[in-house]
């Protein structure tokens, strides 16, 4: 008997150290010279750097992406596609040197938009989701259209970028409630300024009067990433804009992008 649970407590030993082994062998150590390149070509915020602050940047890129798994769904995924998961979600806390998200540990890539049940084929005009997080089934999940990753960092000048959009979500649901209100960023006096800047900006929405996507007008949650996006996207016009705005965000993220 004594024989059978030594080799039992061998087996459950080796099984343990080759599993370890296993993952030691796909962390991520270092960028390679082709994801480097596609930080210079595809991620402005990354090439308005310092020299240092590319460092740092990449550094947390690969903290990161050795923290969540990446998992394809119907897409072939390349490096391009990690690179850009990754800055999307430094480029909103970049501005917190220790900084780590505690609400995600999966991210799915679908090829296009998807509807509710996660359907990305057919001709269901209900596939109009770009990317979503949440909680319950989707707890520490994220779901991203990959065509719609790629496109955000495509086209420089639409103020949307829906992988960055995600990540605002999550930053949001740090204190454990995702309201449009980052508690975990924002210190209690601003709050009561935030909201009213909110609803004031939401009005202007929904009277046709503002250059914020529209789907910023559909809830405070909304709001928030919506306009977070814009801030990162197009920091200068956003200033010009909606100056209010601006310095709150640019508060929010400690980053004073323009």
């Amino acid at each position: 008997m004594e024989v059978i649970i030594l080799i039992l407590l061998a087996l459950i030993l080796l099984f343990y150290f080759k599993s370890k082994a296993r993952k030691l062998k796909n962390v991520i150590k270092y960028l390679t010279s082709e994801e480097k390149k596609i930080l210079q070509e595809k991620v402005l915020f990354y090439t308005k750097l310092t020299n240092e602050e590319q460092l740092e940047f990449e550094h947390r890129m690969i903290m990161f992406l050795n923290q969540i798994q990446i998992v394809p769904y119907g897409c072939r995924f390349e490096p391009e596609d990690r690179v850009l998961i990754a800055a999307s979600a430094i480029i909103p806390v970049f501005g917190f040197k220790n900084w780590q998200y505690p609400n995600i540990s999966t991210i799915y890539l679908l090829p296009n938009a998807f509807n509710k049940e996660f359907q990305y084929v057919g001709n269901d005009n209900q596939r109009n989701i770009l990317g979503v997080v949440g909680q319950g089934k989707l707890s520490n999940k994220m779901i991203l259209s990959q065509a719609a990753l790629r496109h955000g960092f495509d086209n420089k000048t639409d103020k949307r970028n829906t992988a960055i959009h995600e990540f605002v979500h999550l930053i949001d649901m740090a204190d454990g409630d995702i309201d449009g209100l980052p508690e975990s960023i924002m210190e209690s006096p601003y709050t009561l300024p935030w909201l009213d800047l909110i609803h004031c900006k939401m009005d202007e929405i929904e009277e046709g009067d503002s250059d914020i996507n529209p789907y910023g007008g559909t809830s405070k949650i909304e709001f928030f990433a919506v306009a977070s996006e814009y801030f990162f996207e197009r920091p200068k016009l956003l200033r010009r804009k909606h100056p209010e705005l601006y310095e709150k965000l640019a508060r929010f993220f400690n980053q004073d992008l323009a």
